[in-house]
């Protein structure tokens, strides 16, 4: 039985907090695409200073300002100034785990339309943005150029949030071929073979988004050690190497799509290769855990899902595959180990 802590707030005050969470979201985006943490890291400035650098109406800004230092993001000085906090660093273009991009991505107004039709997932299970948009969201990401920039700068920062933590938690040293399946510009197979030096790499995605990673890989200093092929994961993938990882791939899918992706794979696996499944496994009970929101993104975006250690054992066996270990890493992510069935 729960026991109330007598100094806490009373339920509605709790309620209506929660309910006035997505004026918080949102007032945080606007700064992140304001750039006003880069601003604030130079000097301190009043909202009015802030909104002529902005080109926005000053007393709007202030007032999006002084609720945001309620939380911790930004303060206001006794001379009404505001200054940056550690809270608000991440929002910070020019920090090495800026979260500014995906922030920005957050605010952005076709994903509040998702949102806006979040009803109709829970009643039919189907894709809010799909409903919104006439077609799923990678293709209105190729359509849509502007909005295809926000969304792949928003999963670089995740991957750097997470490259390092994903690179140090597994040991990749036992191989000698690894390919990063739909593995973007390549920062999570860069990170990776940094940490092997012996360890070559394979590139796999789209023509499209493997025509940006050779600027990365050489600024990673890796470029010399991985091979760039591009293609479909739903028709096949690159044969014969000794693991396969996909960071942020299983969870945009259904069932039975992932299913198809992980049986490309096995169809080209040797019998001692392993398959890396990156993604953030769902927790029992009622911990709290960054999945289970981010399980409700993929519903509204997708139609895909997180899954809990238990679904994704189904997952793989429907997929003739064998979960063989989970690895954690010091980041929300798991290493979901497999090997043919």
């Amino acid at each position: 039985m729960m026991t109330s802590n007598p100094n806490a707030p009373p339920p509605d005050a709790i309620l209506l907090q929660m309910l006035m969470a997505p004026m918080l979201e949102k007032s945080i985006c606007i700064a992140a695409k304001l750039g006003i943490a880069d601003l604030l890291a130079k000097n301190s400035a009043t909202a009015e200073e802030l909104a002529q650098q902005t080109k926005v109406h000053g007393p709007s800004l202030y007032r999006i300002l002084r609720m945001l230092a309620t939380a911790g993001i930004f303060a206001e000085t006794e001379d009404h100034k505001f200054v940056l906090t550690p809270v608000a660093s991440p929002l910070r273009s020019d920090v090495p785990q800026s979260m500014r991009d995906f922030t920005i991505m957050m605010g952005e107004k076709w994903l509040w339309d998702a949102w806006g039709e979040f009803e109709y997932s829970v009643e039919t299970g189907g894709a809010a943005h799909d409903k919104v948009q006439g077609m799923g969201s990678f293709e209105f990401f190729t359509k849509n150029k502007e909005a295809g920039r926000v969304f792949n700068n928003a999963m670089t920062n995740l991957s750097l949030s997470c490259a390092d933590p994903i690179a140090e938690a597994y040991d990749y040293s036992r191989f000698e071929t690894l390919v990063d399946i739909a593995g973007g510009h390549g920062i999570l197979l860069s990170r990776i073979l940094k940490a092997n030096p012996k360890l070559r790499g394979i590139l796999f995605d789209l023509p499209s988004v493997i025509d940006g990673a050779p600027e990365l890989l050489r600024q990673e200093g890796v470029s010399d050690r991985v091979d760039l092929k591009s293609g479909s994961f739903f028709e096949s993938v690159p044969e014969g190497a000794d693991a396969y990882i996909m960071k942020h791939i299983i969870h945009d899918w259904n069932d039975d799509s992932s299913c198809k992706i992980l049986e490309n794979i096995r169809s080209v696996m040797k019998s001692d290769s392993k398959i890396l499944i990156v993604e953030m496994v769902v927790p029992p009970g009622n911990e709290p855990h960054p999945s289970k929101a981010l399980d409700l993104m993929m519903l509204i975006m997708e139609g895909g899902k997180e899954r809990t250690k238990e679904e994704y054992a189904t997952l793989l066996q429907d997929s003739r595959l064998k979960l063989n270990s989970i690895y954690p890493t010091k980041s929300p992510y798991s290493i979901v180990e497999a090997v043919r069935n």
